[in-house]
């Protein structure tokens, strides 16, 4: 959510924060705003509706050294131009961006009114920038207004700051939300995502909760919030900018669809060798000797989590419990004596699951994080960390990452497992069935063309493993073509959900498993007899001649990984043939920084 960018060095800032923010727009967005500091003077452009917009508004600006920009999604204060960053004082001392929540800000700004502050927008955003205003003037010291400023808000926050009378230093604060410093010859840079800074640098330094930061195109000074200097080394990415761009692509959906069998043969390239496992000893060992697992995620890393859960216990006996993030951190369940929590997660900044770990942390048990980011907050935070090597992921809607996130779960469950399947062999197969799943894309887009596209509703409809499929396919055909869908357990249907079953109601059903596949053929023939629209889409060894896709056997315990793909397709074709924007569907952020 949101996303910041700053730049002070040697070359035209505007370029540098105009293509950093246009990296930025898979995190979501639905405003966007530049802020530059010329002969002295901080100017402010804001615009609503996408970053091509905002390019052309400051087409004609004269070349500046030092600025920041922001995307903004929504949360105090509807998409408009008076709410959207940056946001400047009252008397226009202090310009700045935020991305997070403070929650406090109510309190603040009656404070602040009562000395005469004035305010344009409903955003906590601008009160932030009139308490700096404040404390600046009562101290003349930029960095003791930030001290100030960070001891009085609470919440959650990353700061990208300019003064009017320091037109050559970028400042920033962080507690919460992520932010980094882009460390370079001749320039410096702060962002709120590596992706966009580089193109410039892959050198970076991280910055911890309650930090803030003096950048100059020189130097990049680290305080805490009691104004200590501390000292930091920088880090290199292998994050490069041939990562982020689209090829031959119309859609970065499309083409992280297509990178998922190179993506599973990389894992097995990672964590396994000649069939030996390469996953940390002490990994294994904590989960071996856990009496419970506890997974916590949220969204598509929780429908993995699902697959997870029933892979660990299928192979490796070991119970384990599936958490929604943003739940579990405000009601923690029965604990078992010996438990390891399990945090999956994309971005490794999800807010909801970072509130989550910080609670298992405080009552002191041991945490694993599986995300696709090195570094990221989770992945620091966690007592150990998996990662998922499936490159960048830019669409909103997770493909890529989902199927890492199984294949890294099913890798760690049959480790565990008394009976080992060549995981070597069979997941070499998922990746060919995969291949063989895109190349048919054609005849998967004449199946949306056909039967789902013109329906405002639809069903995924499967059993066990399937079930858990179906909630993934829902969630992705409901997240970018909107077209309201939910998925269900085959045998619940009978039980309420057959009510809205209507003439050409779109039903697709997954069938992978053979012992239930008869079950879900009976839910087909019942949602047929209400006049349902019905689409099946199975696997080889239990498919009929009249089935509608059928998919190229794998192991039944790893079919997820390849029965997902077709309903992303579904998901891809529905959203093109409705004309939307597929990498960023409406009101949707790619990474949840806030709770």
């Amino acid at each position: 959510m949101c996303g910041i960018v700053g730049y002070t060095g040697i070359k035209n800032a505007k370029d540098i924060i105009i293509n950093g923010l246009k990296t930025l727009e898979y995190r979501g967005y639905d405003s966007s705003g530049i802020a530059f500091v010329n002969e002295g003077k901080i100017e402010v452009y804001r615009e609503v509706g996408r970053i091509n917009a905002l390019e052309q508004l400051v087409k004609d600006v004269q070349p500046a050294h030092i600025g920041m920009g922001h995307t903004r999604w929504a949360t105090h204060g509807k998409p408009a131009k008076e709410n959207s960053h940056p946001h400047t004082s009252t008397n226009r001392l202090i310009t700045l961006v935020h991305n997070g929540v403070i929650e406090n800000y109510l309190e603040i700004k009656n404070e602040l009114l009562k000395k005469g502050y004035t305010f344009s927008s409903e955003t906590d955003t601008e009160v932030v920038a009139n308490l700096l205003e404040d404390e600046y003037k009562k101290t003349k010291d930029m960095k003791q207004a930030i001290i100030n400023m960070m001891k009085r808000v609470h919440g959650s926050y990353a700061l990208g700051i300019l003064c009017a009378d320091s037109s050559d230093t970028l400042y920033c604060a962080k507690n919460k939300t992520p932010m980094l410093a882009g460390v370079g010859e001749g320039f410096n840079m702060i962002g709120s995502d590596a992706m966009a800074m580089i193109k410039e640098t892959n050198k970076f330094i991280e910055i911890n909760d309650l930090e803030f930061l003096v950048v100059s195109d020189k130097n990049i000074e680290i305080y805490d919030q009691d104004g200590n200097a501390i000292k930091r080394d920088s880090f290199t990415s292998n994050v490069n900018a041939n990562d982020i761009s689209l090829g031959t692509y119309d859609h970065y959906m499309l083409k992280e669809i297509n990178e998922q069998p190179t993506v599973i043969r990389t894992l097995l390239k990672e964590y396994l060798d000649n069939g030996k496992t390469k996953i940390d000893s002490q990994i294994l060992s904590e989960i071996k000797n856990a009496d419970r697992l506890y997974i916590v995620a949220s969204g598509t890393s929780m429908h993995a989590g699902y697959v997870g859960k029933y892979l660990i216990e299928e192979l490796a006996s070991i119970p384990v419990e599936v958490h929604i993030g943003s739940e579990f951190g405000y009601h923690l369940p029965l604990i078992s004596k010996k438990p390891l929590f399990i945090f999956i997660t994309q971005s490794g900044e999800t807010a909801d699951s970072r509130v989550a770990l910080q609670l298992v942390k405080k009552h002191g048990y041991k945490s694993l994080t599986i995300t696709n980011v090195a570094g990221s907050t989770l992945s620091r935070e966690a007592d150990y960390t998996l990662l998922l090597h499936a490159g960048p992921e830019i669409a909103v809607a997770s493909t890529k990452a989902y199927v890492a996130q199984v294949t890294l779960l099913a890798l760690i469950a049959n480790e565990l497992a008394s009976n080992k399947l060549d995981l070597n062999l069979e997941l070499s197969k998922v990746a060919t069935s995969i291949e063989d799943i895109i190349s048919r894309k054609d005849q998967i887009r004449k199946i949306v063309t056909d039967r789902i596209v013109y329906s405002r509703n639809a069903f995924y409809i499967g059993r066990n493993l399937d079930y858990y499929v179906a909630l993934e396919a829902a969630l992705k055909l409901k997240e970018i073509s909107y077209i309201q869908t939910e998925g269900f357990a085959s045998g619940e249907l009978k039980h309420g959900t057959i009510a809205l079953i209507e003439d050409e109601t779109p039903v697709l059903a997954i069938i992978s498993q053979k012992h239930i596949a008869l079950n879900t053929r009976s839910a087909i023939q019942e949602v047929r007899a209400r006049e349902a629209m019905t689409t099946i889409i199975s696997m080889e060894h239990v498919a009929n001649d009249d089935d509608n896709f059928i998919v190229s056997d794998t192991h039944e315990l790893l079919a997820p990984l390849a029965m997902v793909v077709v309903t992303q397709l579904i998901a891809y074709y529905a959203a093109l043939a409705k004309g939307y924007d597929i990498d960023k569907p409406r009101n949707l952020a790619k990474s949840v920084t806030v709770e």
